[in-house]
């Protein structure tokens, strides 16, 4: 997922998308996507997320939002960096899961091409 975000009103309403590695249709399972929703939930509780409208697709997430307190690109990367760990921890424990040694591969070659 992109980190290039460019945030010139901290104060601004915005529309974001972020996409899986490949854009892998990981949110086909509901287990998956509702990883993305409480990760939301809590930061609308907790960290002051205000969202507008929110769409998760199978490979990808459309935001609009805004914070409460003038960080949106560290919320940001919190919503992201927390789920994307979530996630492979849930792909990882589901043995039902029929892709799950893929996934991991997929995931940890790219994590392994991002650090070059």
């Amino acid at each position: 997922m992109s980190r290039k975000y460019k945030f010139l009103n901290k104060e601004g309403l915005y529309f974001v998308s972020f996409a899986t590695v490949n854009w892998i249709d990981v949110f086909v399972r509901e287990l998956y996507s509702t990883i993305i929703v409480e990760s939301l939930r809590y930061c609308q509780i907790n960290k002051g997320l205000e969202l507008f409208c929110w769409c998760i697709m199978p490979s990808h997430v459309h935001l609009i939002f805004r914070t409460k307190e003038g960080n949106p690109d560290a919320l940001l990367g919190r919503i992201k960096g927390y789920t994307a760990k979530q996630l492979l921890k849930s792909i990882s424990e589901n043995l039902q899961e029929s892709r799950r040694e893929w996934l991991l591969w997929m995931f940890k070659r790219a994590g392994e091409k991002s650090l070059m």
